[in-house]
């Protein structure tokens, strides 16, 4: 896209242990807590859901926006002017461990990554990308050792219709949902949450708690235990929590 910079902001990154914390808490806990503890309601990136089920990560966001397509600003084919294509630059400086996001405006028609780009960033240690789009090449792209969340797959490439990529680490609106760059994003079988980096690290804590008497519940749930009082956990079964606890404690 000629004119354009191509001048990239980094994002700093979170202690690797604080993601792996989150993405065992998984999307569906840090959501309410993140309504629960800080007024967060609207966390969740709608529409992009994992192509291959099973995976649970959580890593920085480095973003990429799409713009509506003018031709007199983008009149490039699919290799043309390749480092001047912001959806590459989105990959150049990834590290082990990140995620991109993708503010595709929705469109169903544009592939915005395909097998070779996904490749590079697998081979960068990257853990995945949520695009609320499109990819291509979904057959090798679910072969590779990466999450991936999208809304669809097309055989078209990234601004063979009517948007283009316009720049990298900006924030950006994903399925509904602001995501800055440095965001920790969730991703699992429920989909991607954002997770304001400045929080992560209290949500961590307070949704780890969560997640721990949420253990206990659900082991007497699958005894036949009452639902009204394991879940959530009454003051009349806090001694056998705080029991149990002590017992996984010591093992």
């Amino acid at each position: 896209m000629p004119g354009r910079g191509t001048d990239i902001a980094e994002i700093i990154r979170p202690d690797r242990a604080l993601c792996d914390r989150l993405a065992a808490i998984g999307s569906a806990t840090a959501s309410s807590e993140l309504n629960r503890i800080f007024g967060l309601r609207n966390v969740h990136i709608q529409g992009p859901r994992p192509l291959v089920p099973g995976r649970s990560v959580a890593g920085p966001a480095l973003t990429l926006q799409f713009m509506p397509k003018r031709e007199d600003l983008f009149e490039g084919g699919e290799y043309d002017n390749p480092d001047l294509q912001l959806h590459r630059h989105v990959m150049y400086p990834a590290q082990a461990g990140d995620m991109i996001v993708v503010d595709a405006r929705g469109d169903m028609s544009s592939g915005i990554f395909g097998e070779m780009m996904l490749t590079f960033f697998a081979g960068r240690g990257g853990l995945g990308v949520v695009v609320d789009g499109c990819i291509r090449d979904s057959g090798p792209a679910r072969a590779l050792d990466l999450g991936i969340w999208v809304k669809g797959t097309t055989p078209n490439y990234h601004a063979q219709t009517a948007i283009v990529p316009w720049a990298v680490n900006v924030p950006v609106a994903c399925g509904g949902t602001l995501v800055l760059p440095g965001d920790i994003i969730i991703a699992d079988d429920d989909g991607a949450v954002v997770v304001p980096a400045a929080l992560a690290e209290r949500l961590a804590d307070l949704a780890g708690e969560h997640a721990e008497w949420e253990e206990f519940s659900r082991l007497r749930l699958s005894q036949g235990a009452d639902l009204a009082k394991y879940y959530p956990l009454t003051d009349e079964v806090q001694g056998e929590y705080q029991d149990w606890k002590a017992a996984q404690a010591a093992k």
